[in-house]
């Protein structure tokens, strides 16, 4: 049995991940696509490309039958989901294998065993493989006894989901009701399913997971080990092979415990055993993910294995490439998630066209995105991911901080400078990261002085070389821009000589075109780009929007007192009325975006006037939801003094 054209039920960077190796084999690939992504980079790197739905993805990249469809259409041998979406849909399986078509997964009855997480903690408590207590399936009318015995904090989360969504910690009591209603919204939107579990919450735990591989005539190994610990949201950004500071005898412990997890429901393909590791290096079943992992690629690097290709080879009856003794570790390997999304602002969802896109050189970047493409809101807000590699975990680190820094993305808020900002915290150089670690707020500011300093003086150079026809100024003399609550004034000294001057700092910097800058602060060569009357402005570390003056934007007193949509979004639910006082914090409205909930609440102790959305509209990041009223002067008692 043979593979000539293999069909991709799935988008963006993963899609095009699978479609180097299927080419690097010889296999024609298929795409399939929503009206969303027209123009994206997996549509145009496929063979052939089939519209399937519009833009949701319950319309398009889930429809089982219009991908079938396609398969049919297209006369594919073989079906690759990816991961996420249909990966781990036993019915999406079972009706390929019905319409004679290669699943590349494992068997329907795997995906079934693992796909509920409360079936999959009860296969492996009667494997022998260690499971935090916890409750497999929550009634609302008993879970809070049920709870008492295994004590807070106690973690909620769907019991067919993934990737963090519908995840919530609950420490109080009085706080599992509220979570419980939230966490079954976002389950349901996210997986079609609201039943939820619980389990013990394990406090400052790693996560470590064992890639494991198994063939269809009973072989089964483990590919080491991953740590990916460095989360947001429970949701991981920053993921590494071989884990640091894991001693070789837990290495073997926990490889075999996975195997065993595997062998427990015959599994075949590929496949992720997540563990949870506590302090005192004692290791628990978390959940097994019947598919290739985002961070697949680290794997890949410290073992010389393209694993893509193990699952094409093996889908066809083909016997493991390697045994276990042929599996060592090379180097060490980190990989980046680069989001759309503004870490400055709670890590909320970004959307809007890719307007500028350049990628860093000498490294290996599975990416999904091209300029020119709109990033929404109906998809994971994941564009790409950067992998670094290298002989020790300090030149890797080195290694992927060069390449953030050279990746320039203009048009939407991008992860870029906050993952910067954690490859140069002492937690993740000294390997000290457990899960939590980002909990109690990432230490991610605002620009600083100094990156203010060098955003004016970048910005002021590069207006300066356009020269004064293409300069937004009749002169290339004393003129002035803005960048948030900072300054500039640039005047000419003489002849290609500028002194510019910054509030920010009331330090005068002098800059000679064409050449780079030097500051009291930095030297470095300045990258701008140009949209409109906006430049974006990129240093090392920091990606910063000047607007220049002639359109500097401006807020009247009446528009500072409405409450904005932090995000674009589906508005799911109102909690307020019209007229009804409320008390900063407040919960006034929730928006979803990318499968998540999102509660915009009350800045100030104040008052609702008017909402000017119903449940169900969609909204564009920065529309106003509702007229609030702040109460700054409260009436006194006039007999008070």
């Amino acid at each position: 049995m043979i593979i000539n054209r293999l069909l991709i039920a799935n988008r963006g960077e993963i899609a095009v991940r699978i479609m180097q190796t299927a080419h690097k084999l010889d296999i024609e690939t298929i795409a399939i696509y929503s009206t969303a992504d027209a123009d994206a980079l997996h549509v145009k790197t496929a063979d052939q490309a089939y519209l399937i739905g519009d833009a949701p993805a319950q319309d398009s990249y889930l429809n089982i039958d219009n991908i079938l469809q396609a398969a049919s259409e297209s006369k594919a041998d073989a079906i690759h989901p990816g991961y996420g979406f249909l990966a781990e849909n036993p019915e999406f399986a079972d009706r390929c294998r019905k319409a004679g078509i290669i699943f590349i997964g494992p068997p329907v009855a795997a995906i079934r065993s693992m796909g509920l997480k409360g079936v999959a903690k009860t296969k492996m408590r009667e494997a022998g493989i260690p499971v935090l207590p916890g409750v497999n399936k929550v009634d609302d009318r008993t879970i809070e006894g049920q709870l008492e015995e295994i004590g807070y904090p106690v973690l909620v989360k769907p019991e067919a989901g993934g990737g963090g969504k519908g995840m919530k910690i609950v420490r109080k009591p009085e706080q599992l009701m509220e979570a419980i209603q939230s966490a079954k919204r976002e389950a349901l939107s996210a997986f079609g399913n609201d039943t939820l579990i619980v389990e013990k919450y394990l406090e400052h735990p790693r996560h470590i997971e064992i890639q494991i591989f198994a063939d269809q005539h009973g072989n089964c190994i483990h590919m080491n080990e991953r740590d990916c610990s460095l989360q947001r949201r429970h949701q991981k950004i920053i993921e590494e092979a071989p884990a640091p500071n894991f001693p070789d005898s837990l290495r073997q412990q926990m490889g075999e415990a996975a195997v065993s997890a595997a062998s427990a429901i015959d599994y075949v393909g590929a496949g992720t055993v997540e563990f949870l590791l506590s302090e005192d290096n004692n290791f628990y079943f978390m959940e097994m993910n019947t598919r290739l992992q985002v961070e697949h690629p680290v794997t890949e690097m410290t073992t010389g294995q393209d694993l893509v290709e193990w699952q094409l080879r093996i889908a066809v009856g083909e016997h493991l490439p390697l045994s276990q003794d042929d599996i060592g570790i090379e180097g060490h390997s980190l990989e980046a998630r680069i989001y759309a999304e503004d870490p400055l602002n709670e890590f909320l969802p970004a959307s809007g066209k890719i307007e500028h896109l350049e990628l860093p050189g000498d490294i290996r970047i599975d990416n999904g995105v091209v300029s020119g493409n709109m990033i929404g809101v109906h998809y994971d807000p994941m564009m790409m991911k950067i992998i670094a590699w290298s002989g020790s975990r300090k030149d890797t680190i080195r290694k992927l901080r060069d390449a953030l820094a050279g990746l320039k993305i203009a048009g939407v808020k991008t992860n870029r400078d906050f993952l910067a900002h954690l490859l140069r915290s002492e937690a993740f150089e000294n390997a000290k990261v457990t899960t939590d670690y980002l909990d109690g707020g990432s230490t991610f500011h605002p620009a600083s002085d100094r990156d203010l300093q060098d955003t004016l003086a970048a910005a002021a150079k590069y207006l300066l070389e356009k020269g004064a026809e293409q300069s937004p100024w009749h002169s290339e003399t004393n003129f002035r821009m803005n960048q948030e609550n900072s300054s500039i004034l640039v005047m000419s000294i003489e002849g290609n000589e500028y002194s510019l001057t910054t509030t920010c700092t009331n330090k005068v910097i002098t800059i000679k075109t064409p050449f780079g800058i030097t500051t009291q602060a930095s030297s470095f060569e300045p990258h701008v780009f140009q949209l409109g009357n906006q430049l974006t402005v990129f240093l090392p570390e920091r990606t910063i929007v000047v607007q220049l003056p002639d359109t500097e934007s401006r807020h009247s007193a009446e528009s500072e007192k409405n409450v904005k949509a932090p995000m674009s979004g589906k508005l799911i639910s109102v909690l307020v009325e019209a007229g009804c006082e409320v008390k900063a914090g407040t919960p006034l409205i929730v928006i979803e975006a990318m499968k998540m909930e999102h509660t915009i609440c009350a800045p100030q102790d104040g008052k609702v006037v008017a909402i000017y959305f119903s449940v169900n509209d969609l909204v564009e990041e920065g529309v106003e939801l509702l007229d609030f009223i702040i109460e700054h002067n409260v009436p006194q008692d006039p007999d008070h003094e």
